[in-house]
């Protein structure tokens, strides 16, 4: 009875690029022995001559039982070395393969295969011609000798040919020859190269410096100019998965990436992928010249100097030394101590608290390129307007401004009227026209951002993220600021409205407030400068014509109130009794305090306990010790209830 195992391992001794006849024949002896036709397939689909799965089921069908049987197919095999039970695990022996295991039967016998074509193997020596031509070592080769038994590969017999192992591990897991006169290189059919390399030098724990390389001759090249390890990886096309092997297993070793002429963008890409180097050839080089080349036509000494000018790929990190953060400059900004150069603001208030009024105020006066805005130094820069509230009001509010302010229209100002959402591919589109309009590095306003993200929940801290992201994402794609017009909350104490995660983000704020009909903007967050300081403003009435019914157009403009000085709580501080002597002492309190964003108090304001407060500030009242107590809490309340202080929750802080 057949051995079918016995016939298999017989089977992948044949080499499949055998001429078409030849083919056909083991084929037949393969059906004579009891094979199947994926057994005839899986041997077939790696050979030259292999046409298809369809060709080999259509030839399978015709082979009949005839003069060509089983002992055919053991001749063959035998030429190329087979012996029975020489390489053929069986069943029984590695049953742990049959238990899902990660290796299958044919890999093993493809192992084997090369395994024992390697032992058929003479090591080589200088005196081979392509060592010599390549200025190598044989260390680690072996030549195919010219008494083994025939080996064709691609119709070509490699007797003669240099033989490189491909390891993974301490495995083999195929070969490649190489004609002695630099011809085409061979691998060995059906072998997969899998993750295996060669390597050319003495790597250990310790190594700290590789070379990748496609072929043998560059890592000779390397290894005799450097003493350095040189992996080969045997094409260009496995550079990527060899270079992750050895990354992953030595992830502190200097690794750099050896290309060929033309293939600098590969070697580029790798480098990034697995955080290596690389470096690039002279460009008057033909295509596909290589190290080795290089070094044979300039020397060891030259190559030395190259192999020194590798390139870094660009890093998304940097480490920066203390003289480098100690010498920065300082922070550059559109209006100092508010809104800086680069970031994410926003400025919000009330209904009704005039925000809309002072954000156009502010941008005007940025782009008509007033030195002072309230008393704030300005550089002008280009801005987008993004107008989505109140824009068909625009034009009026534009024409009450200029007309105010006798200035010249300005060119560096864009509107945008359109509907715009920030959680689309809006973004892109706005980015297009910002750039095409040379408005790049300038600053962004988005009026109002409830209008830029209809739909989103802004208490949602998923939907106020993907905000954040999408106008930190506009910002980064354009350059400068990105100032966001925003609402506060039903209770204004809390400030912007919505997921907490909106202030946290920002880099300055402007916070819009109004009493009555006092008006006041205030610096509620500066990231590189101090907060706290407000500016009452008020909005003065322009008129503009008649309409059409004889009614008058007017509109309104942001005018500063009698002083620019900003005021400590924006309106005038107590001026005479009880109020005036607790302010005052609670002033000194709220400096030296060590408590910020309490209660519902803003993130960055000062805030001192009620109790404390009311115990270190009554000694100073002019009146019976017994007394102090009650008129310094009626004082306390009083300032409350006058605007001068916020409380809340036991916490004191000012406006």
């Amino acid at each position: 009875m057949i051995n079918t195992e016995e016939a298999l391992s017989a089977l992948n001794y044949i080499n499949p690029s055998c001429d078409r006849e030849t083919w056909i024949k083991v084929g037949m002896a393969a059906k004579a022995a009891g094979l199947k036709v994926d057994n005839f397939i899986n041997w077939s689909k790696d050979a030259s001559n292999f046409v298809s799965e369809k060709d080999c089921r259509d030839r399978w069908k015709s082979f009949h039982d005839g003069a060509i049987t089983e002992r055919t197919l053991f001749a063959l095999a035998h030429k190329n070395g087979w012996k029975k039970n020489s390489n053929m695990p069986s069943f029984s022996k590695h049953n742990n393969y049959q238990k899902g295991k990660t290796f299958k039967l044919k890999e093993i016998v493809v192992n084997l295969y090369a395994l024992e074509i390697w032992k058929r193997c003479e090591p080589a020596t200088f005196s081979h011609i392509y060592i010599s031509q390549k200025q190598g070592n044989p260390d680690g080769l072996k030549v195919y000798p010219e008494n083994a038994p025939n080996l064709i590969i691609n119709s070509q017999n490699v007797a003669g040919f240099l033989v490189v192992p491909c390891f993974s591990g301490d495995k083999i897991q195929t070969l490649q020859f190489i004609p002695p006169n630099e011809g085409i290189k061979l691998n060995l059919p059906r072998a997969s190269f899998n993750d295996g390399f060669f390597t050319v030098g003495e790597v250990n724990k310790k190594t700290q410096l590789i070379y990748i390389c496609e072929g043998i001759g560059q890592a000779w090249a390397i290894n005799n100019t450097t003493h350095a390890v040189a992996i080969v990886c045997f094409g260009a096309g496995r550079m990527m998965q060899v270079s992750k092997v050895i990354r992953d297993k030595y992830p502190t070793a200097k690794v750099i990436i050896v290309s060929d002429r033309g293939k600098e963008e590969q070697a580029k890409t790798i480098a990034e992928t697995i955080n290596g180097q690389w470096f690039d050839l002279p460009q008057d080089k033909l295509e596909n010249y290589d190290v080795n080349d290089y070094m044979r036509d300039h020397g060891h000494e030259a190559l030395a100097h190259l192999l020194a000018n590798t390139n870094l790929p660009e890093l998304r990190y940097k480490l920066l030394s203390i003289d480098e953060v100690y010498n920065s400059p300082p922070m550059d900004w559109i209006i100092k101590g508010i809104i800086p150069k680069v970031g994410l603001t926003a400025l919000y208030g009330a209904s009704s608290s005039g925000k809309s009024f002072l954000l156009l105020d502010l941008a005007l006066t940025v782009v008509t390129g007033e030195a002072f805005w309230f008393g704030r130094r300005v550089n002008a820069v280009p801005i987008t307007y993004v107008c989505l509230e109140g824009e068909s009001g625009l034009g009026k509010r534009l024409k009450a401004w200029f007309t105010y302010t006798n200035k010249a229209l300005p060119k560096s100002i864009r509107f945008i009227t359109q509907p715009f959402n920030l959680l689309t591919e809006d973004v892109n589109e706005l980015v297009k026209a910002i750039v095409k309009a040379g408005h790049t590095g300038g600053m962004i306003i988005i009026d109002t951002l409830n209008r830029a993200a209809p739909g989103a929940d802004e208490n949602s801290p998923v939907d106020m993220g993907k905000i954040i992201s999408s106008s930190s994402n506009l910002q980064r794609l354009t350059g400068g600021m990105v100032l966001l017009a925003h609402h506060t909350g039903k209770d204004e104490t809390k400030k912007l409205r919505g997921h907490s995660s909106l202030p946290a983000a920002l880099d300055g704020a402007i916070e819009v407030t109004r009493t009555g009909t006092s008006r006041q903007w205030a610096v509620a967050k500066s990231k590189d400068d101090k907060d706290g300081d407000s500016y009452p403003f008020k909005l003065d009435v322009v008129h503009l014509g008649i309409d059409k019914d004889d009614d008058a157009i007017t509109s309104c403009v942001v005018a500063p109130c009698d002083s620019n000085n900003p005021t400590t709580g924006g309106f005038k501080v107590p001026q005479s009794g009880n109020q005036k002597i607790i302010w005052d002492a609670l002033g000194n309190l709220l400096k030296q305090s060590k408590y910020c964003g309490k209660g519902v108090a803003p993130v960055m304001k000062a805030c001192i306990e009620y109790e404390f407060a009311l115990e270190n500030t009554m000694s100073v009242l002019p009146c019976e010790k017994k007394r102090q107590r009650e008129r310094a809490k009626a004082a306390i309340t009083a300032l409350v209830s006058n605007g001068f202080l916020k409380s809340a929750d036991g916490w004191l802080w000012t406006p």
